[in-house]
C-alpha cells in the first residue's frame, strides 16, 4: 500500500489522523532519507517513507499528552522504529558481513584490553590478517549493517515509544536500563577525537555523511568507515551489554 493510499484510506476514517499525517509527513521523510544515507542503494527510500508513515498512524492512534513528551519526538521514536523493522525483516546483508564485523569487534576487544587503549586501523587490520585498505574496505562493507544510532545498539527506543500504562518497568528492567545507559556513556567518552565529533555531528546535529566529510575535510566513504569503525568499536567496549 502506498503513503497516498494509506492516507485516503485515514481521511475516510478519521479526519484528526489525516491531519496528523498532513502535518507530520515531512519529519517521515526527514528520518527516511537521514537513514538512507547510510544504507546500500539497494534499499528504497520510498519503502522506509511508506513504513514510517504507518509508525506515524501507531503513534497517532497511542500517544498520550501525560507522557511527559511532545508528539513529534514520540512520533519521531515510532517512526524511526517503523523504519528498522522493514529493513531487519528485509536484511540485505551478507552472513560474511555479520561474520567480519563481529571478528572486527573481537579483534578489538582484545587489542584494547591488552594495550589500555583504544585499537588503531593498522593494529587491527594486522590482527586479522588483511592490509589496512582492505580493513577500511571492510568497514564500508559494513556501514550499513552497523544499524542505525547509539539508541539502536539496543531496543530502548521501542521500549520507550510505549504508552506508560502499557510500560511500567520492573525494578530490575530499570536497573539493567540504567547501568547500559551509563556504560553507553562511559563508552563514548574513551573514543577517539574524531570518532566522538563523528558521532556528535552525526547523531546529535543530524549532519549527513557528505557534510560531516567537509567538516573533518574527508570523503563521504570514509565518514562512512569512520561511523562503522566506531559503532564496533562501540560493541566491543560494551561486552555483554550488547549482542
Amino acid at each position: 500500500m502506498t503513503p497516498v493510499k494509506m492516507y485516503e484510506q485515514v481521511s475516510a476514517s478519521t479526519q484528526s489522523a489525516a491531519e496528523i499525517v498532513e502535518q507530520h509527513a515531512p519529519l517521515v521523510k526527514r528520518i527516511a532519507y537521514h537513514l538512507i544515507a547510510r544504507l546500500p542503494h539497494t534499499v528504497d527510500v520510498l519503502d522506509l517513507i511508506q513504513e514510517g508513515m504507518i509508525g506515524l498512524l501507531d503513534a497517532s492512534q497511542n500517544y498520550n499528552t501525560e507522557q511527559g513528551a511532545s508528539f513529534e519526538t514520540y512520533a519521531g521514536i515510532r517512526i524511526r522504529g517503523a523504519m528498522l523493522d522493514e529493513i531487519r525483516r528485509n536484511n540485505w546483508a551478507p552472513r560474511s558481513v555479520h561474520r567480519k564485523a563481529r571478528e572486527i569487534a573481537g579483534v578489538m576487544q582484545e587489542i584494547e584490553q591488552r594495550e589500555g587503549r583504544n585499537a588503531q586501523d593498522n593494529e587491527v587490520a594486522q590482527a586479522i590478517g588483511i592490509s589496512t585498505a582492505e580493513y577500511h574496505q571492510q568497514l564500508y562493507n559494513a556501514s550499513g549493517h552497523q544499524l542505525f544510532s547509539l539508541d539502536e545498539l539496543t531496543d530502548h527506543d521501542q521500549t520507550l515509544a510505549q504508552p506508560i500504562s502499557e510500560n511500567d518497568l520492573e525494578p530490575e528492567q530499570t536497573v539493567q536500563k540504567t547501568g547500559f545507559q551509563q556504560a553507553l556513556s562511559d563508552a563514548i567518552q574513551t573514543l577517539p577525537e574524531r570518532e566522538r565529533l563523528m558521532m556528535s555531528l552525526y547523531y546529535n546535529e543530524e549532519l549527513n555523511l557528505k557534510e560531516i566529510g567537509e567538516v573533518l575535510n574527508v570523503s563521504e566513504s570514509r565518514v562512512s568507515q569512520i561511523h562503522s569503525q566506531t559503532i564496533i568499536r562501540l560493541r566491543s567496549k560494551l561486552g555483554d551489554w550488547v549482542s
